[in-house]
């Protein structure tokens, strides 16, 4: 029974030393020296705000990408004892000791190291020999950007780290562990856009071979292969849309605490959110009441989030333009928590402003008026245009000026996100529409600054309902109390005190979820151009590189004069040999897959069926996504099928090798600025810039 213990356990495993190779050196180019500049490195002041964010438990909003890839580089902080503070104010700060420098720039080095052995791996599994394989990977490991990106805090070596393993996992062929390989790349493609939206370009590209390769199953009539065919899409449809909700729900759960994002924010989110809004609204009422004092904040929040306000100035007799107004007082948006953001909400068949017992909900279409806190005058519009849309209708607060202009001052309630015509108006939850019961227009933010008269707050306006649905015509409660005191005097007061009633107004993760979202795809910058804003033309052409670093400190200059600059510094610069190489090799395909297109048209089969389709996938995947591994590809190809001839395939060989040696020379050449660690000369920073002396040979000859 125990026969099987007098024999050892052998455990047999096929290594693959070209890649434990490349895997070695691909380590050792990233990490080497990775704590150094010990300094912020170019948009390392922009993911460390987030990494202490993180450290920190506060909320915050980037609208360049999904959480996924600063949760990662959150965890090399976490890992590295990371508390979150440093003040991260400007490109080439040093660190304080309290920051984790290596540990914060080890994942994307080991990401950008590990995308040396995947190259090679992809290469073979799409059919090439391991000398093409070993090509395409000495070209990640050689190519100075790649190096510059991966030995920093920044996402883009984590993101091509996830394309290439999506592709790699996608060419696996059928085997016992093809259903792990299917569901890793599905999880791939997720990490991928999880990290950057650009990522949804190699998802896409993966799904359109994807179900190339589906329909030539169903095609099959065999059940093997159609229920391979619904593992294809549940792999790669149902698993990336299940992993990208659980990146935001992570991160929801990370972030808990009030953050100086909050304010593009809802003010139902705001209130999930602990501190912040959730403190001052804590004990609200949730069912808005007749009596009520209530703040209203525009839904839309832009140019910036905003409350309805009044205040005692009026609007100028006569506008700048010559165009008249009613001078009556001034409605605006006001950008900040003030005591005139408060409304009290009034039943316009009664004189009381304070909440009955027991207290009477506003209802969806119940007609009702909003009168200013201070001092009470009642939200008011009149067929007057408004000061900076005259194709609108002005807001004011009414003021009885004794003449034929009588106030109109009655306003329906639209709620819209209700879910039944009976619906109460509850406290942030409930998105309303307040329509002019006279003139039919609803209450509007513009989004234009009024002059100096108005204080540069933002205009508000009527506009006509009939014109459309806009979100800036939507506004919700935030502050909510209900009115106890009918003299005003206390009723001012009360508008200070804290409410007494407790509600839970939590959202669900799927509401924080797609409002997270929404908000992430429409948040915009100033519209100011960046400084280092470049077309992908110019990188095609390399007529571009950045600055990520220069050495702030100076440098001894001994006994023959005083200090001098340290010239060492880090540039984002391309392997022009390779980058210019890779565009070519791109063309070279074009144009033979057009002509082999155009010959098998004319049942010319200049290559075998295999060497076809590897041909045809080659392309579909490199030259849709990664020209760099396409050139040994066609490398390849030119050596196998157009190098007929043993002394022209010679000569072709030698003159790959001398390519591939004055590709390696360039990297040489540029490592002072990829690693940054050597002081350069005025004229060796000069001799480095192959762009100026290449045009300066040329008007020279």
């Amino acid at each position: 029974m125990l026969g099987f213990l007098k024999r050892p356990v052998v455990v047999t495993a096929d290594i693959n030393l070209n890649v434990v190779a490349l895997t070695a050196v691909g380590l050792l180019s990233r990490l080497w020296q990775l704590a150094y500049p010990r300094a912020v490195v170019f948009d390392e002041v922009y993911y460390g705000q987030y990494i202490s964010f993180y450290m920190k438990r506060i909320f915050f909003l980037d609208g360049s990408g999904p959480p996924f890839g600063h949760m990662l580089l959150a965890l090399g902080g976490y890992l590295g004892g990371f508390d979150g503070n440093f003040l991260w104010n400007r490109i080439g700060a040093e660190y304080s000791s309290n920051v984790p420098v290596w540990s914060l720039r080890l994942l994307p080095a080991l990401t950008g190291a590990l995308s040396v052995p995947m190259a090679y791996q992809i290469l073979l599994e799409l059919g090439f020999s391991h000398c093409a394989a070993m090509g395409a990977a000495l070209l990640m490991l050689i190519e100075n950007a790649l190096i510059t990106q991966s030995r920093l805090m920044l996402l883009e070596s984590v993101l091509i780290f996830f394309n290439l393993l999506a592709v790699l996992s996608y060419l696996k062929p059928f085997s016992l562990s093809w259903w792990f390989w299917l569901m890793l790349t599905g999880v791939a493609c997720s990490c991928a856009v999880g990290v950057k939206y650009v990522g949804v370009f190699t998802y896409l590209l993966v799904l359109a071979v994807a179900s190339v390769h589906a329909w030539h199953l169903i095609g099959d009539r065999t059940l093997s292969h159609v229920g391979a065919a619904v593992e294809q899409a549940a792999a790669l449809l149902v698993v990336p849309a299940l992993m990208y909700l659980l990146f935001f729900y992570v991160h929801l759960i990370l972030v808990y605490r009030s953050g100086p994002h909050d304010q593009v924010m809802s003010s139902a989110f705001q209130a999930s959110l602990e501190g912040g809004l959730a403190r001052i609204t804590q004990g609200q009422p949730l069912e808005v009441a007749y009596g009520s004092q209530v703040t209203l904040k525009n839904v839309f929040g832009k140019p910036v989030p905003c409350w309805l306000h009044s205040h005692q100035s009026t609007y100028p007799m006569i506008y700048e333009n010559g165009r008249g107004s009613s001078h009556q007082q001034q409605v605006t948006c006001y950008p900040f928590k003030d005591v005139n953001n408060w409304w009290i909400v009034k039943d316009p068949g009664r004189h009381q402003l304070v909440v009955g017992s027991p207290p009477r909900p506003v209802r969806h279409g119940d007609v009702g008026q909003l009168g200013h806190g201070m001092p009470t005058r009642f939200l008011n519009t009149h067929d007057v245009a408004a000061p900076l849309s005259p194709h609108s209708q002005e807001v004011s607060c009414y003021v009885d000026y004794n003449i034929s202009m009588p106030s109109q001052n009655l306003w329906r309630l639209d709620i819209v996100n209700r879910e039944s015509d009976a619906d109460v108006w509850k406290t942030i939850l409930s998105e309303v529409r307040l329509v002019h019961v006279n003139t039919s227009v609803a209450l509007k933010l513009s989004g234009a600054h009024l002059p100096d008269w108005g204080f540069r707050q933002l205009e508000v306006v009527g506009e006509k309902v009939s014109r459309g649905y806009h979100e800036s015509m939507v506004w919700n409660v935030e502050e909510h109390r209900y009115g106890k005191s009918q003299e005003q005097k206390e009723r001012e007061l009360e508008l200070h005190s804290p409410a007494q009633m407790d509600v839970s107004r939590n959202l669900s993760f799927m509401a924080r979820f797609l409002e997270l979202q929404w908000r992430m795809l429409t948040v915009k910058s100033d519209g100011s151009e960046h400084k280092y804003s470049s077309s992908p033309l110019d990188w095609v052409t390399l007529d571009t590189s950045i600055a990520y670093w220069l050495h702030p400190r100076k440098s001894a200059g001994g006994s023959q004069g005083p200090p001098v600059p340290s010239q060492a510094q880090i540039h984002l610069l391309g392997n022009v040999v390779i980058w210019a190489s890779a565009s070519l090799a791109t063309v070279v395909y074009a144009l033979l897959f057009l002509w082999y297109l155009l010959r098998r048209r004319r049942s010319i089969r200049d290559l075998p069926e295999d060497s076809w389709l590897r041909w045809v996938l080659a392309g579909a995947l490199c030259a849709g996504g990664w020209a760099i591994l396409l050139l040994p590809a066609v490398l390849q190809h030119i050596s196998d099928h157009l190098c007929r001839s043993p002394p022209l395939r010679s000569l072709f060989s030698a003159l790959v090798v001398a390519w591939y040696s004055c590709a390696c020379h360039v990297f040489i050449t540029l490592r002072p600025l990829t690693y940054g660690d050597k002081s350069l000369s005025p004229s060796e920073l000069k001799a480095l810039r192959w762009k100026d002396s290449w045009d300066i040979l040329i008007r020279k000859y």
